[in-house]
């Protein structure tokens, strides 16, 4: 199975768009959310917006790792390299991510730090492996995707006894981001289930009344494109709760063309029908229960946070992950002492709104010129996934304004 040309047959995509054109209703309009930065990525480079009709609109998600990642998080990496003399390992678009004080991984490795790339966790484990004399710390960050990974070092390293390494641990959860979304940026109590109950702690599936700072205005949408490898691992089952409580339908979809396509018209068959369910495109990847093996991996090592700050949605109640007390040990920050300080985006940079669905990328003052993915000033800039990145290299030329040509004008 190939699973890859059938997925971007020309033929096929302007043949659902047709569909799509025909079944939407004329007088109304059509608002979804693609969760997921891989999504967003897919829309852009494959022009699925220009297939849509008009009254079908796409809106950005939080869904990009690296763009809902605080400064607060990427400054305690550079303290991290540059004043406790680790090797600090990490992936690599977390390299360019602003900081503060201009500084970004990549700028402090030119400082002196030890900074490396590495293509996956377990490259930082063998860094570990291979620097005995060193401390390595493994920069985690991540939704339920590369979640599971961490957590199978952290086992090894436990097992093998191995006291130089260590992660600095930022993963984040799907389901309370998209009821940040569905609450206008106000965290709220339900269910938001990611991994399964941690033993002896709260149950992960209620996101806790004890709001965040700074509840923020978030796009009205009538449904969810939802993400594609997040749900490889959680399944479909969590977005039930979505679909039945604020009555908004889901459907899950892989990141080829036509999979956007149809997950588009499903949610229009959806909302013409007045349905709202958890549909699942993706079903040559994706269950209902997802993959039980990983998650009950990440349920022996982490454990949810009480509060985890997110860039543009504020700080949010059970929404990160930190690792157990049996394995303290193997955690960065516990193991450095280190304590976490939000700190401010720059004023230039619509980012946060941006991932809230409320501004476009060419809403932003700065967007193509200040900052570019050369130079980025905010973290939507720098990740293929971000809705900056992607606009940028696939989508700014449609707003040039076209100007025809004047008769007897000069060549």
């Amino acid at each position: 199975m190939k699973y890859i040309d059938e997925f971007r047959d020309g033929a096929l995509a302007k043949h659902i768009a047709e569909r799509i054109a025909a079944e939407v209703k004329p007088d109304h309009h059509y608002r979804f959310m693609e969760f997921c930065g891989g999504h967003t990525h897919a829309i852009s480079r494959y022009g699925v917006l220009e297939l849509l009709p008009p009254n079908v609109r796409m809106i950005h998600g939080p869904g990009c790792p690296v763009c809902v990642l605080p400064i607060g998080r990427v400054d305690l990496a550079i303290e991290l390299a540059l004043q406790h003399d680790v090797i600090l390992c990490t992936y690599g678009d977390t390299l360019r991510v602003p900081a503060s004080g201009g500084l970004s991984l990549t700028k402090a490795k030119a400082r002196g730090g030890d900074i490396r790339m590495v293509y996956s966790a377990g490259d930082a484990l063998q860094m570990a492996r291979d620097n005995p004399e060193k401390q390595v710390v493994f920069f985690a960050i991540g939704f339920e995707t590369t979640t599971p990974p961490t957590a199978l070092v952290i086992r090894d390293a436990a097992r093998e006894g191995l006291k130089n390494f260590s992660v600095m641990c930022s993963h984040v959860l799907t389901p309370p981001a998209i009821r940040a979304i569905l609450d206008g940026g106000r965290p709220s109590a339900g269910p938001s289930p990611a991994v399964s109950a941690p033993s002896g702690g709260s149950d992960p599936c209620e996101a806790g009344e004890r709001g965040g700072h700074g509840s923020h205005e978030t796009a009205e949408i009538e449904g969810f494109v939802g993400p594609a490898h997040v749900s490889v691992v959680i399944g479909s089952d969590p977005y039930a709760k979505f679909a039945q409580e604020y009555q908004k339908p889901v459907v899950i979809a892989g990141f080829e063309p036509l999979d956007v396509l149809q997950a588009i018209l499903m949610l229009v068959r959806q909302v013409n029908e007045g349905r709202a369910e958890v549909e699942n495109e993706f079903t040559r990847a994706v269950t209902p229960h997802g993959n039980l093996n990983a998650q009950a991996v990440m349920d022996d090592v982490f454990e949810l946070r009480e509060a985890f700050e997110w860039r543009g949605l504020g700080t949010m109640p059970h929404s990160a992950l930190q690792i157990r007390e049996k394995y303290r040990e193997y955690d960065a920050e516990h193991r450095f002492n280190l304590g976490y300080r939000s700190v401010p985006d720059n004023k230039a940079c619509e980012c946060g709104a941006i991932l809230r669905g409320v501004k476009e990328p060419r809403d932003c003052k700065i967007f193509g010129t200040v900052c570019t993915p050369e130079n980025p000033i905010g973290s939507c800039m720098v990740s293929s996934e971000g809705a900056c990145a992607a606009h940028y290299t696939y989508g700014r030329f449609r707003d040039i304004p076209v100007v025809a040509a004047t008769e007897g004008a000069e060549a």
